[in-house]
């Protein structure tokens, strides 16, 4: 009988068994953000072994499955293996969402596309690291150049402001590693202050439409990214040697990255550059040398679900000015401005010597994030900033040493959003920000004070959406508010509050009467509203039609509002505005492209309608003890903007491939004067050799053209004391227009394991042109840079 029943229960068990591993567990694998499907992704049952794929529409089938708990291991190509715990009750179907990551190492990948577009209707194009490490010894400004529509304002060779279709300073924000830059960006003569060593790839967003990084980017957005980090065991890095004959000085970088399957990961970087005078094809230009120091660190977690990055960077550079750019008298400085020459010429030297600036930028960053299931994502961000200013004059006696503009700005800022992005037809992301600025001027200077003690707060938050619900189109729209608050403590001469008009206008914000100047707190608010709609779609031939709407308001900045006084690094005397109101742009922007295998091109028009367009301009000649400079002033018009960018490319055959590109702007103001450096129309050719088998072997010619700017502001006069008369100050006129060559190569060879070593040659302005550029602020006193020999040595390790 015991027998019998042991049987009994065993049939049962398998009857039972046998019932319950009938099941199908069915599903899709999508990539978790686009919830694209994922082919031949790899499943697997950890509990008895089974394996499937899953079919071209990212679906797979697991038969015979048995009620209760599994283990699937979900793996696909460049994707984070994931671990998987299903509960199995009967037909059990579900989605299971994996996200993608770049495992390249040290694989070559230039592309003039975004690698990763942050908006759908507004052009944008991204520079890859590869073409970046050619600018290694160069600035981020010199780099951005090679994109259509964006040009610069240079003051020297090292002094590099990125201008996006006609705008700069702070209508260009710049988003360095998820942190919104804040280094005094409004001066003209004030580069960006970051390490162009540090950073992995570049995106220009060229308008207002991404309003998540703020709604006051009239010109546009340049984005810095660091290059991703793969999750899985390595260790890997890069070295990059440079050097050049023009300043007779080169540059050192090295970079080396540690990560982990589990998620951590950490990244140094440091850099190096030092260069002496740079040389025109007849002359040196004196004091123009620079060092530079950079340095940044990384280090985190990142999991599917959860992550956690903190990053630090830190960024030196003391640069010279131009010596001749400094003038004794009036008469000095109109001789100088009509001379072919510097008046000033010395011996090559790598001395620094005063004029010079010297600028100090930390940046340290916390950022976590959160993916919550059937919801999105959620990120978290504190960051700060500290910048640090020196300009320094030529003196004498004790205070020869002694900065006559000591500027020191701290800033932190908090920010929050939140990406819905579960829905593949539709994703929506909101935002908040938050941002306290102090600005401290060192009243020890001996000098007046350009820029007041300030402290400014702001708060802003956006939506904006993407609906993905019809076939080939694609929509986007935004809102974003913004409010500013600044809280300044100013001095003024009583003739010039008087001269003015403030008398009338501010007379409530005077605190303290010193008799032959006042003390004065002005506080301004502004409030911003910045929108954004468009369209991407994209035709059956390979064709994409962009088009862009959007608003944009910016409140002004404390230089357009406060500046009274001798601006040392820029030469010239700047005369801010307390009745400056914001900015309000209106911008439609049209893009439309094809692309193929062996052709592509895209033609860009925009038309931008700017009221109480800023802008600063000469109106004439103040002498002071330390000699006489130019009056520049902050005033205001109705501007509009009409441009277009086109650019094409083709691929011959596998060896020979083309690029052409050309860019035009017009502006003028609401009397239909034009407006001040605007950049002239340039056009640009390049023709690039490449053999894989002669070890990679590249070489390209590369030919700009540049156009004379026909429109430009009237001259001014000014009273020459040598000719006891008004004379005429050709300050405004532009210089004519200029061709330049450059070449470069460049050959890769193998070492050992995944080692390897590129070595590069390269030649900017061949024919050893003589030449000024419109948008060089030294254009008044000498020529620019004449020929310069390059070359690189990286090893990938």
């Amino acid at each position: 009988m015991k027998h019998i029943v042991t049987a009994f229960l065993l049939l049962a068990a398998v009857k039972i068994q046998a019932q319950d591993c009938n099941f199908i567990l069915s599903g899709e694998v999508v990539d978790f953000h686009d919830q694209t499907p994922l082919s031949e992704a790899t499943l697997i049952v950890i509990e008895n072994n089974i394996t499937v794929t899953t079919d071209a529409n990212g679906h797979f089938y697991i038969n015979n499955v048995c009620n209760g708990e599994l283990s699937l291991q979900v793996s696909h190509p460049e994707c984070v293996t994931r671990i998987v715990q299903v509960i199995v009750n009967g037909n059990t179907t579900l989605t299971i969402n994996l996200e993608h990551h770049l495992e390249e190492l040290g694989e070559v990948y230039i592309s003039t596309k975004a690698i990763d577009e942050k908006t759908n209707s507004v052009a944008e194009e991204t520079m890859s690291s590869e073409r970046l490490e050619a600018y290694s010894q160069g600035t981020l400004g010199d780099a951005l150049r090679e994109i259509n529509g964006v040009s610069s304002l240079n003051t020297g060779a090292h002094i590099v402001k990125p201008v996006i279709q006609g705008l700069k300073g702070s209508r260009v924000l710049l988003l360095n590693n998820g942190v919104r830059m804040q280094d005094m960006e409004w001066g003209d003569e004030h580069a960006p202050n970051i390490d162009i060593n540090s950073v992995g790839n570049v995106t220009v967003v060229k308008g207002a439409g991404a309003l998540r990084y703020g709604g006051d980017a009239v010109g546009g957005v340049i984005i810095l990214e660091p290059e991703k980090i793969p999750v899985k065991d390595t260790l890997y890095g890069k070295t990059i040697l440079s050097g050049a004959t023009n300043g007779r000085g080169g540059a050192v970088t090295s970079t080396l990255t540690r990560s982990f399957k589990s998620g951590w990961f950490a990244k140094g970087q440091l850099s190096y550059k030092r260069f002496g005078d740079s040389e025109t094809p007849d002359y040196i230009l004196s004091n123009t040398g620079m060092e530079e120091k950079g340095l940044s660190f990384n280090v985190g977690k990142k999991s599917f679900y959860t992550g956690w990055n903190a990053y630090y960077s830190y960024y030196n550079a003391n640069i010279a000015v131009l010596a001749a750019s400094h003038i004794g008298n009036v008469d000095d400085l109109i001789s100088s401005i009509n001379s072919k020459e510097p008046l000033i010429i010395r011996d090559f030297t790598y001395d620094i010597n005063h004029p010079d600036q010297e600028v100090t930028h930390h940046l340290g960053k916390i950022e976590y994030f959160k993916r919550f299931d059937g919801l999105g994502k959620w990120q978290l961000q504190y960051d700060f900033q500290y910048n640090h200013r020196n300009e320094y004059d030529r003196r004498v006696g004790d205070d020869r040493d002694k900065p006559a503009i000591d500027l020191e700005l701290t800033t932190h800022s908090f920010t929050t959003d939140f990406t819905f992005d579960k829905n593949k037809d539709i994703k929506i992301n909101t935002g908040l920000l938050a941002r306290y600025q102090d600005n401290f001027a060192n009243p020890d200077t001996g000098v007046r004070r350009l820029i007041p003690d300030y402290d400014k707060y702001d708060l802003g938050f956006y939506i904006s959406s993407e609906y993905r619900g019809f076939k080939n189109l694609t929509l986007d729209a935004g809102l974003r508010y913004d409010y500013t608050h600044i809280d300044a403590k100013r001095f003024y001469r009583v003739s010039t509050w008087e001269e003015r008009g403030y008398d009338e206008d501010f007379s409530d914000i005077i605190i303290e009467d010193y008799g032959s100047q006042y003390l004065t707190n002005p506080v301004f608010d502004y409030h911003s509203f910045s929108a954004t709609a468009g369209l991407n779609y994209a035709f059956a031939n390979t064709k994409t039609l962009r088009v862009n709407y959007s608003l944009s308001q910016r409140a002004p900045n404390p230089s357009e509002l406060f500046s009274d006084g001798l601006h040392h690094s820029a030469a010239r005397i700047e005369l801010g505005d307390l009745r400056i109101q914001q900015e309000t742009s209106h911008k439609v922007s049209l893009s439309v492209s094809k692309e193929n295998d062996r052709w592509t091109w895209e033609v860009s028009p925009y038309v931008n309608f700017i009221n109480n367009y800023i802008f600063l301009e000469p109106v004439g000649v103040d002498y002071t003890i330390r000699g006489s400079f130019p009056v520049y002033e902050y005033h205001q018009t109705n501007a509009t903007l009409i441009g277009v960018d086109a650019k094409t490319g083709l691929q011959w055959n596998d060896w020979f491939n083309t690029e052409h590109g050309f860019s035009m702007i017009k502006g003028h103001g609401s009397d239909k004067n034009p407006l001040i450096n605007m950049p002239p129309p340039v056009f640009k050719n390049k023709v690039t050799f490449y053999k894989e088998k002669w070890k990679s072997f590249t070489a390209s010619l590369e030919s700009i053209y540049t156009f004379r700017q026909n429109e430009y502001p009237d001259n001014i006069q000014v009273f020459s004391p040598e000719a006891n008369e008004e004379v005429t100050l050709d300050i405004n006129t532009p210089p004519g227009d200029y061709h330049l060559l450059n070449a470069d190569a460049d050959m890769t060879f193998k070492l050992t394991g995944r080692s390897n070593m590129k070595i590069g040659i390269g030649v900017n302005n061949i024919l050893n042109t003589r030449y000024r550029d419109y948008l060089n602020r030294l254009r008044y006193f000498a020529d620019d840079l004449g020929r310069n020999f390059m070359i690189k040595l990286k090893l990938n390790y």
